[in-house]
């Protein structure tokens, strides 16, 4: 990735608060124009914080970043960019539109261009109905879904979301994951933070783990997953001495009843060889099962690394 290419850099950007409480250390990050990156880290870690700092929200004690190829610190870096942040206190006496509208001279929108985008966004997020309601009569989830809306509005070159799908249901998160795709699709560089890994997996181009205010991992799925594939045997029988001989193949093997092991393999290359060798051992192979392991799991893996190489 040149410098050319990259919607947000940071470099050993750190915040700390007071005289001793570090919030974020030597975060140091890239993110691509037109990608849709997610930023994961447990509570405490430092991402609000470090979203702040990007957004000039917050000054940084030390270190610099870059938006869209200009200084987090100056108010044109943030010219073309969304946010939707998680907590929001929106104007609950405005109608649907109003606040739309309103926003939308924020923007610094034409009014030509508000009528055309305002109508055709609250239709996408199935508010269509509601825009002549107040905002004081939406639920939590259609709240979400304008706060949505809002953040888009301007056509954005970056948008962050701060948990987007909070507080929606399936069918609102399926929603949001489209829009998410679609803002991808018109050159949208899409910050992601959500506690909901599952929608992060299927929707982030590329996520990187924080914890202590610092990146500890970052790549695609596919990267951040390599040697980490598990596998499900099933076989007419897993005796003692096969179980210990499996230990050259694999980490981690577990018995599962009396016929099922599984086992962590480093290489998904080694599975034919693994399947000539349980057959050379005079064993049946009923089914062998790889998965590599879900975003929640690999999190939960990276975070009980990190916490034991801390130790």
């Amino acid at each position: 990735m040149t410098l050319s290419d990259a919607a947000i850099e940071t470099f050993q950007l750190r915040k700390v608060y007071g005289e001793d409480k570090v919030a974020v250390e030597n975060l140091t990050l890239r993110v691509a124009r037109g990608e849709v990156f997610g930023f994961l880290g447990p509570n405490g870690a430092g991402k609000t914080t470090a979203l702040k700092m990007l957004l000039g929200l917050v000054q940084p004690t030390a270190g610099s970043g870059l938006l869209l190829g200009r200084p987090i610190e100056r108010p044109a870096a943030r010219r073309s960019v969304g946010f939707l942040p998680e907590h929001f206190r929106f104007h609950e006496w405005l109608q649907a539109d109003e606040f739309m509208d309103l926003h939308g001279q924020l923007y610094g929108m034409s009014r030509a261009d508000r009528r055309e985008r305002i109508p055709r966004l609250m239709d996408r997020m199935g508010l269509g109905d509601s825009t002549h309601k107040r905002l004081s009569a939406f639920s939590k989830g259609m709240l979400q879904r304008i706060g949505l809306a809002m953040a888009l509005l301007p056509r954005p070159s970056v948008v962050f979301l701060d948990e987007p799908t909070s507080g929606l249901d399936p069918f609102g998160r399926l929603l949001v994951r489209d829009v998410i795709r679609e803002a991808r699709a018109e050159g949208t560089t899409v910050f992601l933070n959500s506690h909901l890994l599952g929608e992060v997996e299927a929707t982030c181009d590329r996520v990187a783990f924080i914890r202590h205010g610092a990146v500890v991992r970052a790549g695609t799925i596919g990267e951040l997953t390599a040697g980490r594939t598990r596998v499900h045997l099933r076989l007419d029988a897993v005796p003692a001495d096969l179980l210990a001989d499996l230990a050259q193949w694999g980490q981690e093997i577990q018995r599962v009843g009396d016929c099922e092991v599984v086992l962590h393999l480093p290489d998904e290359n080694r599975l034919p060889d693994l399947a000539a060798w349980l057959v050379g051992q005079g064993t049946r192979l009923y089914a062998m099962t790889p998965r590599p392991p879900s975003l929640e799991e690999l999190f939960v893996q990276v975070m009980e690394e990190e916490g034991e190489a801390d130790a």
